[in-house]
């Protein structure tokens, strides 16, 4: 799916902030770090990770609802939707 590029931008930004969290996430393990702190950073992570898939997913319904498919594509159905919001969950 190819989207706007404000939304794309905002995506990869997600995915950059979680890649530097799970570096440090690697980096507290390697550290021998308390179990609490570990995981409370593993969860930001897993959300960081969680925001962006919904971000896109937000960004395809807005091109389905709106009909504004990029050129060459066809808008993806309620049911290709319904599967990747539900691969999330």
């Amino acid at each position: 799916m190819v989207a706007d590029d404000a939304a794309m931008a905002s995506v990869l930004n997600r995915l950059r902030r979680a890649q530097g969290q799970l570096s440090g996430v690697i980096a507290m393990i390697e550290q021998g770090r308390e179990c609490k702190d570990v995981v409370t950073q593993l969860a930001a992570v897993s959300k960081a990770l969680d925001r962006a898939g919904f971000k896109i997913v937000a960004t395809g319904m807005r091109q389905c609802l709106t009909g504004e498919a990029p050129e060459g594509t066809s808008p993806m159905t309620e049911a290709e939707l319904e599967k990747l919001f539900l691969a999330l969950a």
